[in-house]
């Protein structure tokens, strides 16, 4: 199911690296027509946004400075409980994914396979459903 293009989804990217910043707005723009509203560098400053713009859709990395993703995942949920998380990592291990699902976030893509399964990962979450791939 594609996010309709005349439906907005407000957008939070939170990761370290640029690069993957930029790739993840890519992705989101070209795929579903989002545009992305806030990003954040570190997970910090990823809690203060989102308690800011309380976004429909955070996209994450796990591994980031100043609080871990799961961390962050459970601060988001708190401050802004309807948010939906995807989790971006390079980690397979099946107990870093059930703990980053357990903590509140609706999907989780390994980041080697960002391109091809970050787009049906955040329409799992939008629509409400947990998505991952097995480890």
């Amino acid at each position: 199911m594609r996010v309709k293009e005349t439906s907005f989804v407000s957008v939070l990217v939170v990761d370290d690296f640029e690069q993957w910043r930029k790739m993840v707005r890519a992705l989101l723009r070209d795929e579903l027509q989002m545009q992305v509203m806030e990003e954040a560098r570190d997970g910090i400053e990823g809690v203060q946004k989102a308690r800011k713009l309380n976004p429909d859709l955070v996209v994450l990395d796990i591994s980031l400075p100043g609080l871990n993703g799961i961390e962050v995942t459970r601060q988001i949920k708190s401050v802004s409980p309807t948010s939906k998380i995807v989790i971006l990592s390079e980690n397979r291990s099946s107990e870093v994914v059930e703990a980053a699902l357990d903590k509140g976030a609706c999907a989780y893509v390994v980041k080697s396979e960002c391109t091809r399964e970050l787009i049906p990962a955040v329409e799992a979450a939008l629509s409400g459903r947990r998505w991952h791939l097995a480890a």
